[in-house]
């Protein structure tokens, strides 16, 4: 049985730069109506960190839409993930830029009491835009994907009442961060774990449903609408160090192509539907949760995504929440 569950990091570019505006709030609204068309709901990854740093130094005009509109995803109905970047918390705004502290960048790397500080003021911060001070969010999204090394922040985010992480994309390599999710290509389709993302653990405390990916030869991913969502980014490093090591993570011959909802053609989101299908066919009896993700910089193609969840209701293919999954998951 396949239930597909569609996740949007909800943030601007990593660097800082862009609005709200044109990244986050318009995009979410148009999805938000695409998705009340088909009578569906999707999983925002709230980026709490850069939010509260905006409003702090009242830097974009548009912030307090923003925190209306995460209020009104959780008062109809959408599920709230919690998405960090850490970087943001030390943030400086001078001459009108963002000035990022990438000591920071990887939250697992820091000492325990730091994660539990970060964790705590994220779920604060949310929990005071939608008014709720008993709210927890069920799941968990890192900045950049990264969990690794696992121990200390699924410690962390077990104890604060989180439930379920959504970073991994299997085979997935970043030799910068020491990024590596390889082994996790031996994994189902969701797995408990306990001290290493990769390795399931019956008697783990959260729950990883990974991003869908296929392996494939790298020049597929190199279609005209993703090169030019890359080019539009400028998260990554320009530095020769920088260069050498993401030319690392592609030397090989496979490479993961997550299930990107905006990133994908139409053409493209067929083809991996399909994939899918077929695997449920040869397992109808598994259970087969389908992570979807995108971002809300990346939301242009609005008419492939339509076209996209019409198939999906042809399928009779369901689209789910991690918090309508989470007890078949776990029983």
């Amino acid at each position: 049985m396949i239930e597909c569950v569609f996740t949007i990091d909800y943030e601007i570019f990593g660097n800082g730069e862009g609005s709200l505006r044109e990244l986050v709030y318009d995009p979410a609204e148009q999805l938000i109506a695409l998705f009340h068309k088909w009578d569906a709901r999707f999983v925002p990854f709230v980026e709490v960190a850069e939010f509260e740093r905006i409003e702090k130094e009242d830097s974009d005009p548009y912030i307090g839409l923003v925190k209306h509109q995460i209020k009104k995803f959780h008062d109809t109905g959408f599920e709230l993930g919690l998405h960090l970047h850490p970087q943001w918390y030390n943030a400086r705004y001078e001459n009108n830029r963002w000035l990022l502290d990438y000591s920071e960048y990887n939250l697992c790397i820091l000492p325990k009491e730091k994660i539990t500080q970060t964790i705590e003021r994220a779920i604060s911060y949310l929990r005071n835009i939608i008014k709720d001070t008993d709210f927890t969010p069920l799941s968990y999204r890192a900045g950049n994907w990264l969990f690794q090394p696992t121990r200390n922040i699924a410690e962390v985010l077990a104890q604060k009442g989180i439930k379920v992480d959504s970073s991994v994309f299997k085979g997935g390599v970043e030799h910068r961060y020491s990024l590596d999710y390889r082994r996790s290509l031996a994994n189902g389709y969701y797995w408990k774990f306990l001290d290493d993302v990769n390795e399931p653990d019956p008697n783990g405390r959260l729950l990883e449903v990974p991003i869908y990916t296929k392996m494939v030869p790298f020049w597929q991913m190199l279609t005209s609408k993703r090169v030019g969502m890359q080019r539009k980014a400028t998260a990554l490093s320009k530095s020769k160090t920088g260069r050498f090591q993401r030319f690392q993570d592609y030397a090989r011959l496979k490479y993961p192509l997550k299930f990107d909802f905006c990133r994908m053609t139409r053409e493209e989101l067929e083809r991996m539907l399909n994939r899918v299908v077929q695997e449920d066919q040869k397992a109808p009896a598994q259970y087969k949760p389908i992570v979807l993700i995108g971002h809300t910089k990346d939301l242009v193609d609005f008419d492939a995504i339509d076209f996209f969840l019409s198939s999906l209701r042809k399928k009779k293919i369901p689209i789910a929440t991690f918090s309508s999954i989470y007890e078949r998951c776990t029983s």
